[in-house]
């Protein structure tokens, strides 16, 4: 049967997020180099890092100081404000600049943004290359591509045609929901090419409808504003992607990331295969991803929480629009932590649980805090599975490296006095590949342990 526990007001299930208000950096033509610094630290975003300015009349770069190339000799692609030495000519945000050590020698060229800490992001290592129309063709090309002779698409049409960093596209995120694409830029760079890349998709991908989704919090960090709507084309009443088989109802316009979590498509079949004759708790459940693969595959029941009573509405429709047994799912709208104790405090038992959570560290900087969100749902899960019962549990905060959630996840294990082995390591699908070079794409990581009996 479903539950629907009524809970006012609802929690919307995408965090709101304000617009701050962002000021221009000011020009610098007519002032010395000290003159200029000043002047543009003085009107910059809060936050913003503290760059020397040289002659505003030179050729725009980026010059690193000294010592400071060797993550770029490693293609690492951020550069950090702190390895800067000075930013010759007047380059406005989203310009891409050469990048020169502090003898001449190029390294990069790289989408420049003083207003952020990753003050610039690089786009080729070639000297020779152009950074135009043609290039970014070549790019969002060759990301399709990839995806095509990887056979990708073979078991959904939903799937995530360009991954960043990893497809050489800093900044840009770029998800397929049937004849829908979302675009996400998160930085400067791609800022600068939205409409020439908007029209490259269109071109070699064809769409329905372009949406952005371009008001994730990264864009506050970079000094741009949240925008969301329309690019090209029209959306359709209703979008839907089908995995494996399943139907899932996405809202581009106002659900979380993109609108679905295609990053877990592999982690939510495994849930499936496991998943016979168990009683499962599936915690922030968002639309049911694992709650109806985990029905499909046999479940006895399937208690789903989420905050967002429109997220869980979302949810029990994909139930009916897949033809699943209602009678083994329940739905319940409260905030996840509370939940959990509850459950422990009535002494409720699982067999399967699954702890998905939303990021709790964006950055290594909320590391610590995070980490005591980390340990308190595990721990409170690891006390309420049976003898031998599953628990699969995710992250997908950038500022958590796998093995830092490993060491969170065994002390949660530790403290509720179990014996808990990893039977498998998780990561996302592969279309959301991870450039070796830059591990941080490798954001989100999961663990699937089992209780000793």
């Amino acid at each position: 049967m479903t539950v629907q526990k009524a809970r006012s007001p609802s929690t919307p299930h995408r965090s709101s997020q304000g617009v701050r208000d962002f000021r221009k950096r000011t020009q610098h033509s007519g002032k010395t180099s000290g003159q200029q610094n000043n002047t543009a630290q003085k009107n910059a975003p809060r936050g913003a890092p503290q760059l020397y300015l040289g002659p505003a009349t030179a050729q725009p770069c980026l010059i690193l100081k000294a010592g400071r190339e060797k993550s770029l000799q490693r293609r690492h692609p951020w550069i950090f404000s702190g390895a800067i030495e000075r930013v010759d000519g007047a380059p406005a945000s989203g310009d891409t600049l050469p990048v020169r050590d502090d003898a001449g020698n190029f390294f990069a060229w790289a989408a420049y943004n003083p207003d952020s800490q990753i003050t610039a992001r690089v786009w080729s290592w070639s000297e020779a290359e152009n950074i135009g129309a043609e290039f970014f063709h070549g790019r969002i090309a060759n990301a399709l591509t990839t995806r095509r002779e990887m056979k990708l698409a073979d078991n959904s049409n939903g799937m995530r045609l360009i991954h960043a960093e990893s497809d050489g596209l800093p900044g840009l995120i770029v998800d397929r929901y049937g004849d829908v694409l979302v675009m996400q830029i998160s930085s400067a760079g791609p800022e600068r090419w939205r409409d020439n890349i908007a029209d490259i998709l269109q071109e070699l991908c064809n769409p329905v409808c372009i949406y952005e989704r371009s008001d994730s919090d990264s864009r506050e960090l970079e000094g741009l504003e949240l925008r969301n709507g329309v690019l090209r084309g029209t959306l359709p009443d209703n979008v839907e992607v089908i995995e494996n088989g399943l139907r899932f109802n996405v809202d581009v316009a106002a659900g979380q990331k993109t609108g679905f979590y295609l990053d877990q498509r592999d982690n939510r079949a495994l849930t499936e295969t496991l998943a016979r004759d168990k009683d499962v708790l599936n915690c922030f459940c968002y639309t049911g991803g694992f709650s109806l693969y985990a029905l499909r595959g046999g479940a006895k029941s399937v208690l789903s929480i989420d905050a967002s009573g429109d997220a869980l509405r979302i949810a029990a429709e994909n139930l009916t629009n897949n033809n699943l047994d209602s009678s083994r799912a329940e739905w319940l709208e409260a905030d996840v932590f509370q939940a959990l104790r509850t459950l422990r405090d009535q002494n409720k038992k699982f067999d399967l649980i699954i702890l998905d959570p939303p990021k709790f560290a964006p950055t290594a900087a909320f590391a610590e805090k995070a980490a005591r969100g980390y340990k308190d749902i595990n721990l409170l899960a690891f006390k309420l599975l049976r003898p031998g019962g599953l628990l699969f549990t995710y992250s997908c905060s950038g500022g958590i490296s796998e093995d830092l959630f490993q060491k969170i996840v065994a002390g949660a294990a530790l403290d509720a006095g179990v014996d808990a082995q990893i039977v498998h390591y998780l990561h996302a699908s592969a279309d959301h590949p991870v450039l070796l070079s830059f591990p941080e794409g490798a954001y989100l990581k999961g663990l699937v342990l089992r209780v000793e009996s």
